[in-house]
């Protein structure tokens, strides 16, 4: 897995999972709001399969290489 998420994508990525996941726990959204984990892991692990699928890359790092 190659680091294909950074910087401010990742942290939106990771502030909405959250969200949502609060949201879902406290009964204030239905159980869609549990898809939160999907932002949440793909923040936190940097890595989007969706992004290598569509060849997107937001981490400056792996840019310059």
């Amino acid at each position: 897995m190659k680091v294909n998420v950074g910087g401010i994508d990742r942290i939106l990525r990771i502030v909405v999972g959250l969200v949502l996941i609060l949201l879902a726990a406290t009964g204030t959204v239905g159980w869609w709001g549990w898809i939160g984990v999907v932002p949440l892991l793909t923040g936190l692990f940097k890595f989007c399969p969706l992004y290598s699928l569509l060849g997107m890359n937001t981490c400056p790092m792996e840019k310059k290489s």
